[in-house]
């Protein structure tokens, strides 16, 4: 039963006054026992079809009239144009079948007052539901506009020659701290979920040099926030011969790029998410600026913050701090104690290092992190002793320091919260198919 037309294709005006045959769900439906109004979904769109029985005939009429929402379809008719209904298009039903009928002792339970109970938000209704969930138009919505920011990463960094890499899940030992390490058992030793590609993109640097990947990450954090989950998708990159500010320059690059893509691919979901085009715009056209760590703690302390020089910034104070902005700003040079080892110190001034955060407006604070990196055997054998850390499980990353190692940088992108952002979401559960936080496996 392949699929020739979509519903979408109807609504832009393909097929007026063609008899087609479309295929789909029942979104809604409602009629009398001599006309029954259907409301067909499929991926594209929606549209009424109008179904009568002296038309059809009391068998298809039957079917159509007892068929319960999300019973899957297929219905013939003609096309025809009405500025009454919702895109401008209905089909006048002749024939139908119902292919995938629902059983009425086990109704669809995402009904529409369960969704106006939580008032667009989540419950843990729609939690518990979300293989159904997902078939609604929000979460549609919100697949798409996902699916176009992952084509746009992917498209800034091969166009400019990265080469895609994978790295493996399972790891010896931690990149952002021991504390959000998931520990898993191993064959009798014990291993952990990565919690970013970076380490072993270093290795592959000197064969590559410029490099990418797409990949899940995994962290224990108990933060229950609207933009943390312990399973999130990741935008690495790693480049040789890189600058902190190079390697700014393609954070940069990579999320002007997104937005671009999103008012070029997406504009009509982004409006029905409500987001206002002209800020989408701002973020694709803008230069973002750039602030040092310094000047970010005398702006919160000069707003009444409690912050200490040396301390990271969570999302707490980076929510105060980004409350003025109008475009994304980088924060650079944190105190080399707030870092892990990788980071590179800055030569003109050892208490700094030469890193980055990208900093989202409207409340969302960081959606990249990223620098340089320690690069020489003996910078990196005194990081880790500074920190305390056990050299063994590292030892392949020293590695690639003592056999020709050079100046290179990359950052992390945190999607899911790139995606959060530009469509305006509430919270970051929205954006992706299945959120997993410290609460939540299933389903």
């Amino acid at each position: 039963m392949a699929k020739d037309i979509w519903i979408g294709d109807v609504q832009n005006g393909d097929y007026d006054g063609q008899d087609v045959e479309l295929k789909g769900w029942i979104k809604r439906t409602r009629g009398s026992n001599k006309i029954r109004f259907v409301v067909l979904r499929d991926s594209t769109g929606i549209i009424q079809c109008v179904a009568k029985r002296d038309v059809i005939g009391d068998e298809a009429f039957e079917s159509i009239a007892s068929a319960l929402i999300e019973s899957s379809v297929v219905i013939r008719g003609t096309v025809n144009v009405d500025e009454r209904s919702e895109g401008g298009h209905e089909l006048v039903v002749s024939g139908l079948e119902i292919v995938g009928p629902v059983d009425p002792e086990r109704p669809f339970p995402i009904t529409e007052s369960a969704m106006k109970a939580a008032d667009g938000g989540e419950t843990e209704f729609l939690l518990d539901n979300r293989h159904l969930y997902l078939r609604t138009g929000r979460m549609t919505t919100m697949l798409k506009v996902r699916s176009s920011v992952f084509g746009a990463i992917h498209n800034y960094f091969r166009d400019l020659d990265f080469v895609e890499y994978q790295a493996p899940n399972f790891v010896a030992g931690a990149v952002e701290g021991g504390s959000t390490l998931f520990e898993v058992p191993y064959f009798g030793r014990k291993a952990y979920l990565t919690q970013s590609w970076q380490l072993y993109a270093e290795a592959a640097m000197p064969a590559l040099e410029r490099l990418y990947t797409i990949a899940p990450s995994f962290r224990a954090e108990k933060s229950r926030t609207r933009r943390h989950l312990t399973e999130f998708w990741h935008a690495e990159m790693e480049i040789a011969w890189a600058t902190n500010d190079e390697v700014m320059h393609h954070g940069e690059g990579v999320v002007r790029h997104i937005a671009s893509t999103l008012l070029e691919e997406r504009s009509n979901e982004l409006q029905v998410l409500g987001r206002d085009l002209e800020l989408i715009q701002r973020y694709a056209d803008t230069p973002f600026p750039r602030m040092r760590y310094d000047e970010a703690i005398e702006i919160l302390q000069g707003k009444g913050v409690e912050v200490e020089w040396g301390q990271d910034l969570d999302y707490s104070k980076e929510k105060i701090l980004t409350q003025d902005f109008t475009v994304p700003h980088f924060l650079t040079h944190y105190p080399k104690i707030a870092k892990p080892f990788y980071h590179r110190e800055d030569p003109s001034d050892g208490k700094y290092v030469l890193c980055h955060d990208l900093l989202a407006p409207e409340g969302y604070g960081e959606i990249i992190g990223g620098g340089e990196r320690t690069w020489s055997e003996e910078e990196i054998l005194a990081r880790l002793d500074e920190e305390g850390t056990p050299k063994e499980a590292y030892q392949f990353y020293i590695d690639t320091r003592s056999y020709g190692g050079v100046p290179h940088g990359g950052f992390g992108l945190g999607v899911d919260r790139v995606c959060s952002w530009l469509s305006g979401a509430d919270h970051i559960r929205e954006v992706i198919p299945f959120p997993r936080d410290s609460r939540r496996v299933t389903p």
